[in-house]
């Protein structure tokens, strides 16, 4: 069994300090600045590509947090579960449309995505766009205005309809585990266009994924979550 290597130890100081170090060193370092000044200036195009990437990275990070705590709900016949519930789809589907547009340039386009998921695709953006970005009449929430007169008063009541997907829809995994990989998938291009233009191997640091990115089969929601209403 072979062993392992020892981990890399760095040290940082500041650039004024070499100055105080013997003439030799000052000589390698200078000369290890100037070589790696040069790599970076040849590279600024893939290094700009890249700094946008993973800037996205968080956002892809909370988007499958958030159907991880969508896929593990437990359904109760309750308002304040009902709202609980709106409020983790509405952070998803803001989510998601922030990931999608990106806004520095890491955005992912329609056409990016496989024919069977563009469907939901923009089920998600009609659903971001017309109920939770701004109220224009999606047909998962209806309300109504009813007015009675009775003994000379008038009597008004409220009709209000909500409708969700219990955990989320059921579509909605997939489509964040393909994002997951095509981010991951950008990622490992760039640092080969990387190694291409330099000559040099780049490498990212990467690790096992928390357990609420595996999916739980004990998690996932019934079946029967797809048009379920609440009525109050």
């Amino acid at each position: 069994m072979e062993e392992s290597e020892a981990p890399q130890e760095y040290v940082v100081f500041p650039e004024e300090a070499i100055k105080y170090l013997p003439e030799e060193w000052q000589q390698h370092l200078y000369a290890l600045k100037e070589e790696g000044q040069g790599v970076l200036e040849a590279a600024d195009d893939n290094l700009k590509i890249l700094n946008r990437l993973v800037h996205a990275f968080p956002t892809m990070a909370s988007l499958r947090y958030i159907q991880h705590r969508l896929a593990s709900t437990k359904f109760e016949a309750s308002m304040e579960w009902a709202l609980e519930n709106d409020m983790l789809t509405l952070a998803f589907v803001t989510t998601y449309a922030r990931l999608i547009d990106g806004g520095i340039g890491s955005g992912v386009s329609r056409s990016a995505l496989p024919a069977e998921l563009r469907p939901v695709h923009d089920h998600i953006i009609e659903l971001r766009n017309k109920r939770y970005a701004h109220n224009v009449g999606h047909d998962s929430i209806t309300g109504s205005l009813e007015i009675g007169f009775e003994g000379g008063k008038f009597d008004i009541s409220v009709n209000f309809n909500m409708g969700f997907h219990v955990g989320g829809a059921l579509e909605w995994e997939p489509l964040v585990v393909f994002l997951d990989g095509l981010m991951i998938h950008r990622l490992h291009a760039q640092l080969e266009k990387l190694k291409e233009r330099t000559g040099r191997e780049w490498t990212f640091p990467s690790g096992p994924p928390p357990k609420w990115v595996s999916s739980n089969p004990d998690s996932s929601p019934p079946a029967e979550n797809d048009g379920l209403k609440a009525a109050h």
